[in-house]
């Protein structure tokens, strides 16, 4: 009996030979040549943010009118004559423009792998400095082809590309006109 126990541990004991599916599997291991581009839901893209837009509007118009009315009688010895005069006039000049540049860097994940094989993604960026909060939000569709090797891509290369910026803090509402002024602009005074 104490035989068949030691046999039973050593029998235990000895290794089963490994198979080879048991040591490599494809999907876990890149090749050391390969980018390591994103490729599945999850995944971590860099957008870098490069939007610059300019607008400009002049706006002229000038109008004038004037209308003149004469006339004379002569009777006998009365001798009149009369004039009278209408005018007016306008002139308006409007000019209005616009220059935003908004330059950021952030990361985005894929959110869903659509049909065609392009990529839905989402991300948000907080950042908050000495009492300012700044948000970045970047969503779309972008194509694995336009990733490049660093695994970044340009926000100008987004589909459907919803990128927000927004500011709140000390800095923003010193920005912001007053309650008086805002009221007169409501009323149309301003």
């Amino acid at each position: 009996m104490r035989f068949a126990s030691i046999l039973y541990a050593v029998a235990s004991m000895t290794a089963l030979p490994a198979a080879a599916q048991d040591l490599y599997q494809g999907g876990n291991w890149s090749a050391m040549a390969s980018d390591r581009r994103a490729v599945a839901v999850g995944d971590a893209i860099t957008v870098v943010i490069l939007q610059s837009a300019e607008a400009s509007n002049t706006t002229q118009s000038s109008t004038r009118r004037s209308t003149d009315l004469g006339g004379g009688l002569r009777a006998g010895g009365v001798d009149e004559s009369g004039q009278l005069n209408f005018g007016g006039g306008f002139t308006g000049r409007g000019e209005m423009r616009r220059s935003e540049r908004l330059v950021a860097q952030l990361s985005v994940t894929i959110e869903e792998v659509l049909p065609n094989g392009d990529y839905r993604i989402v991300g948000r960026q907080q950042l908050r400095v000495n009492g300012e909060n700044t948000v970045i939000g970047v969503r779309g569709r972008i194509r694995p082809s336009d990733i490049a090797s660093d695994n970044s891509i340009l926000s100008s290369r987004i589909a459907d590309a919803q990128i927000d910026y927004d500011g709140k803090g000390f800095v923003s509402r010193g920005a912001k006109p007053g309650l008086i002024t805002r009221l007169f602009n409501l009323l149309g005074l301003l």
